[in-house]
Formats: C-alpha cells, structure tokens, sequence
C-alpha cells in the first residue's frame, strides 16, 4: 500500500511560559518564555505525513513539499498554566514556491491526500490536475472550491469553513463533504458520527490527523464509513496532547 501526500509545510513552534501580568504600555499579557519548554514539530502537509507513517507500519507513504518548509514557521506563544495560545507569528509563508506536479506518476499510490493551506504551492489548476489523474483523492484545502475539485473522491472541511462556503456548493460537491464539527465528531451525508467527550487540550493539527487516519483507512478497507470512525477515533487522542502533536 503506498499513499502520496502534496501539500505546503512548516515548523509549528510552541514556546511555552508563565502569563501573570499585563503589560503596562498596553492591555496585552506579559508572557515568560522558559527556553527548556520550547517544542519545533514539522507542521502543515509534513504532519500529514507524519501521522500516516505512526498509524501504519506496512503503509509506504512519500511526501511532495516545499524544499523550504524549515525556513517557514508558525510559532505560538502559550500560557503554560491555562494552554491559551496568547499569540502566534507566521514567517516566510510568502516564500513558498510553486509545486511541480507536471512529472509525478500517479499510478504508483493507491491513495494521494492534498493538504492545501493555500499559500501558492499548489493552485486550482494543480489540485484539478492531480484528481485527473488519480481516482482516490482525498482534498483538505483552504481554498474556496470550484470546478477544479469536481473530481476529487473527498472532500475533508471543518464545520467554519463549510458554513462559511455552503451557499456556494453545488449537491455533487456537497456530497463527498466530510464535516468535522469538533468535540461532535464529524458528518457525512447527512448523518452525525459522534466522539466521546475527552479533555482537549489542543485542537491544532487534530484536522491533519483526522485527514491522514481517514486516507490511510481507506486505502485499507475501501470503507468511508469505516474510515470516518477510524479518523474520529485518531483525532480525539491526539486533541489531549499539548501542541502538534503525532499518534
């Protein structure tokens, strides 16, 4: 079994500190960063590929990104005692090249996942050619959709960005929506999958586990049903970890 992830990637860095005060010159926290409890994790598509490779020994899974992803990095400052993300700073997402998909044979994978946050390395016409020439795609993306992604197997999107583009979907590309709807679960056609209630105490990169869980189950068992409860299942261990974090 071997499954390709495309997408852009990134260093996720979480420095972690004690916020007791505010600051005097304006009403913002006053974070102290201990230096010790600094965490840099590959993030973004590389996290994709990163939950597959911990779900599956047997699965061979590659990955297509940016050759800069070490140089782009989203770190977040965060309240030890409470897990509040007090502030996060984006660097040299602007740097990300365009990918080269024009060579990649798609009839090695059984499975391609497309982790798209939409930052230029992959454009509509990218992501139509790929569902073109591959049958099973799987489309997570920050995107609003169109026709490009009227051939993509299914569509993975969270509850914000799907009210946030309903209006403007059409009944074929609605059908293949896989809602997540945190701590509810996630919703296929029309029909609720629930999760138990757990402590979450981080809820960023649980969408690229869901996504990575339901692929990879899928490329097993050809079973979306099956696989959505499979994603949920993976999801809601990894939201009662700190940071961005790996089955």
């Amino acid at each position: 079994m071997r499954i390709l992830v495309i997408g852009e990637s990134c260093r996720d860095i979480y420095r972690y500190g004690e916020c007791g005060r505010l600051c005097p010159e304006a009403p913002v926290p006053v974070v102290k960063i201990e230096e010790d409890k600094t965490s840099i994790n590959p993030g973004m598509a590389m996290n994709v590929y990163r939950n597959i490779q911990s779900l599956s020994k047997d699965c061979e899974v590659e990955i297509l990104t940016n050759d800069n992803w070490q140089e782009v990095n989203k770190t977040r400052y965060v309240d030890q005692r409470t897990n509040y993300i007090v502030l996060r700073v984006d660097e040299n997402e602007d740097s990300i090249p365009r990918c080269n998909i024009e060579e990649v044979d798609f009839s090695r994978y059984d499975v391609v996942v497309i982790s798209d946050y939409n930052k230029g390395f992959l454009l509509d016409e990218d992501i139509e050619h790929i569902a073109q020439n591959h049958a099973v795609t799987f489309l997570d993306t920050k995107k609003i959709f169109g026709t490009w992604c009227e051939n993509i197997k299914f569509i993975k999107i969270n509850e914000f960005e799907y009210n946030r583009t309903k209006h403007m979907l059409n009944e074929d590309i609605s059908s293949r929506m896989i809602i997540t709807l945190g701590p509810r679960g996630s919703k296929y056609m029309d029909k609720i999958y629930p999760v138990p209630k757990v402590e979450i105490k981080d809820t960023s990169g649980a969408g690229d586990t869901f996504i990575a869980a339901l692929c990879l189950k899928y490329a097993e068992t050809g079973h979306i049903q099956e696989s959505i409860r499979y994603a949920n299942y993976c999801a809601t261990l990894v939201v009662q970890k700190k940071g961005v974090s790996v089955i």
